[in-house]
């Protein structure tokens, strides 16, 4: 299908690229671009000569669909399809996301957080329907849809009900995390926009088998995470086993951000970064080949997201430095000092300073504590001793008659563990 995509702003240059990439996500062919500088036109967003503009490339072009960067209210599409050649779809950026987000949406959890934004998203819009038909009194809003007044309920009790859902599913990932944690893993969350490479970057660092909903490991999975050169590749989240030596850790890839979403559309995918804020360490990709005032204004809103709910320190990887000078790269590197202190620049396509990026995750992932743990010698002992060899790092054991130390480090949930067990053999033997 043939798309043509409307930009207006007040003041300044207007910007295209992001939803020509939108676009093209969804499955469009962009045929035209029309932009405008000037303030909001109530009735059409952008001004009566522009709309007819565009009414006639649309005539000219046959595109099926147009395409606006800014947010349209529901006059507004009224009034651009009654100008538009019959047919024509119009349609603004974020219900464009939402059908991207549609796209790819694959697990219940996805799906449910679609479903909750779009009607978010339609909700204002029969509350207006429902407002100006009872002022009319007649039933419908300019051809929009016929008046019903138990829509607006009807919205808001599928909302009560999907919210309730999901956050059943929360309080099921919130368990796979602990147990997660208490098998001795350190968990390690990707962040950032669209396009900075990060599942390109898990590709780089991650074993090739995924943890399934149930903590097994697949081996029938692809071997390569997917990794293109596309918005929203990854919509729900992905964990796998990293190569790490000294620890056991889980890596996992996130939603990316994109700039101006509304707090609605926030809101209805915010359980997907759980992941982010209930990790140990937060790794934040970013694109470091964009310009220096791109990559600002996004750490400034990643940050804000992120330092809402998070207490995990957070890591700036400035990722793609293969597509930058070494001189660019510094110059970068300075300006972004006050944002990004000790960023770490990497390039997960041509896996360049991956052993320093691990290097860092080591040392920023939480002490592990050294323990020396003597066990009394009894049926279950050994069982005890494997179970310290699955779940942390066993620097010695030695064997006397009637008792077995080990000496390992591990997570402190796992040394709490360990003591449980020491004590519930001892406890055992005793009794």
């Amino acid at each position: 299908m043939t798309a043509i995509i409307v930009k207006r702003v007040d003041s300044g240059t207007p910007d295209t690229d992001e939803i020509r990439d939108l676009t093209r996500a969804a499955g469009y062919e962009v045929v035209a671009e029309f932009t405008q500088v000037r303030k909001e036109d109530a009735a059409l967003q952008v001004g009566e000569g522009k709309a007819d503009e565009l009414a006639a490339a649309v005539a000219e072009t046959g595109a099926q669909i147009v395409v606006f960067d800014n947010e349209l209210g529901p006059y507004q599409t009224y009034n651009l399809g009654q100008k538009l050649p019959e047919g024509t779809r119009v349609i603004d950026r974020f219900r464009l996301i939402l059908e991207i987000f549609g796209q790819r949406a694959q697990t219940r959890k996805a799906q449910l957080q679609v479903e909750l934004a779009e009607l978010r998203y339609e909700l204002p819009r029969a509350e207006a329907k429902t407002s100006l038909a009872k002022r009319d009194e007649r039933p419908g809003f300019m051809g929009l849809g016929e008046y019903d007044e138990s829509r607006e309920q009807d919205i808001k009790d599928q909302i009560s009900n999907i919210k309730a859902e999901l956050d059943s599913i929360a309080r099921t990932e919130a368990d796979r995390r602990d147990r997660r944690r208490e098998s001795g893993f350190d968990l390690v969350a990707m962040a950032g926009y669209t396009n900075a490479g990060k599942s390109t970057l898990m590709q780089s660092l991650a074993a090739d088998l995924e943890l399934g909903e149930n903590d097994e490991l697949h081996p029938d999975l692809d071997t390569t995470a997917e990794a293109q050169d596309r918005l929203f590749t990854t919509l729900g989240t992905t964990t796998r086993k990293m190569d790490m030596d000294r620890r056991d850790v889980l890596l996992t890839d996130t939603v990316g951000f994109i700039s101006d979403l509304p707090h609605w559309l926030v809101e209805s995918f915010k359980s997907t970064l759980d992941a982010v804020y209930y990790a140990d360490l937060v790794l934040l990709v970013v694109d470091v080949s964009e310009p220096i005032d791109e990559i600002r204004d996004k750490l400034i809103t990643s940050h804000d997201t992120l330092y809402e709910r998070n207490e995990a320190p957070i890591v700036t990887v400035l990722n793609k430095i293969d597509a930058v000078s070494d001189e660019e790269l510094e110059e970068k590197r300075e300006a972004l000092s006050a944002l990004a202190p000790d960023p770490i620049a990497v390039s997960g396509k041509s896996q360049l300073n991956l052993d320093d990026l691990r290097s860092r995750i080591d040392v920023e992932l939480p002490d592990w504590k050294r323990e020396k743990l003597v066990l009394p010698m009894t049926d279950d002992t050994m069982s005890v001793v494997s179970w310290l060899h699955d779940h942390a790092r066993v620097e010695d054991v030695t064997y006397a008659n009637d008792e077995v130390v080990v000496d390992f480090e591990a997570r402190p949930s796992i040394v709490e563990r360990s003591r449980a067990k020491a004590g519930e053999l001892a406890s055992a033997m005793s009794a």
